[in-house]
């Protein structure tokens, strides 16, 4: 499948009334560049393991959106004449900066695999994660092989609060045990339980973006179907996924942001056993105390709490 990319070289600051402008105009598929670094508390709970460096801030921004080749009902050269009109109109009380208009086609596979040159093999302790893209090296009897693509979602392990989770698990699971995985991203965190011993692990998410990721890691991995289920759903509020998931799990691990982790904590002691472990990690250590305060009020004992950089994980048992 091949695509015309259009790319609108604008501000930052005029970045959100040009998006509108292209959704005005039945435009949904948008891109942003800019050099703006994003915090991981507005980046709605999810944490891309891969930040490249964006470099000093030139307040500059580009705006691009895709157009399918083969689409027999648009009428390019209509849609970029009002695109155009768009912009002149725009830049009447607004800073569109240079405002010129790119053009090139791109074929699908591009801009999906394009990430994968930041991310490469690397060890965390005894783990060995390794994408599908690189070969697999002589490796230590010892080691812990896992085979994970995150696709289009976040979760590889290199994330200072990713790797606080698994060690976590790697500290806390035992044979036979069940975890439910809050957040479950790409699967790395149950395959690892399960890798590590556990007999099952539920995972729960928000995004239906992480379904084919997670398949396709546990395929990768060669873990069925009866050992990791999951589904996408809010735990705290959605009865069916309540239900599937249901409860009487040894360890529950979360890996979000504090404020996320603070409203999920009630849910928790309906899903853990007596005596159950509540593995959290994604927490900025200026952030920990509203974790806390949660566990607190949930009836958990904090039984410690591991720094790693700013991040910080925080174990609690019920």
């Amino acid at each position: 499948m091949e695509w015309t990319k259009y790319t609108i070289n604008t501000t930052e600051a005029a970045e959100e009334l040009v998006c509108d402008m292209l959704n005005g105009l039945g435009i949904t598929g948008i891109e942003i560049e800019d050099k703006v670094p994003v915090l991981p508390e507005e980046n709605g709970g999810y944490f891309g393991d891969v930040v490249p460096d964006l470099g000093y801030n030139d307040h500059k921004a580009r705006v691009s959106f895709y157009v399918e080749v083969s689409d027999e009902g648009m009428d390019e050269d209509v849609l970029l004449q009002n695109v155009i009109k768009g912009l002149l109109e725009l830049g009447q009380y607004a800073d569109v900066g240079e405002g010129s208009i790119e053009i090139g086609t791109t074929a699908e596979e591009d801009w999906i695999n394009n990430w994968k040159q930041y991310f490469h093999q690397f060890t965390i302790d005894d783990i060995r994660i390794v994408p599908s893209w690189e070969e697999l090296p002589e490796v230590k009897e010892e080691e812990l092989v896992l085979h994970i693509d995150p696709g289009m979602a976040f979760g590889t392990g290199k994330h200072e609060s990713t790797q606080l989770a698994i060690r976590g698990i790697r500290k806390y699971i035992r044979p036979g045990m069940r975890m439910l995985d809050i957040g479950t991203g790409s699967g790395i965190l149950g395959i690892i339980a399960v890798k590590s011993g556990a007999e099952y692990v539920f995972g729960t998410d928000l995004d239906e973006n992480v379904l084919p990721a997670i398949a396709e890691n546990l395929e990768k991995n060669e873990v069925g179907a009866e050992a990791f289920e999951y589904c996408i759903g809010d735990i705290t509020v959605d009865p069916e996924v309540q239900e599937m998931a249901g409860s009487d799990y040894d360890i529950v691990v979360a890996n979000i942001i504090a404020e996320i982790l603070a409203g999920i904590t009630p849910e928790i002691p309906r899903r853990l056993k007596k005596g159950g472990i509540y593995i959290t990690s994604g927490i900025l250590q200026t952030h920990a105390q509203v974790v806390r305060d949660a566990m607190a009020e949930a009836g958990f004992t904090i039984v410690e709490e591991i720094p790693m950089g700013e991040w910080e994980s925080i174990v609690a048992q019920l």
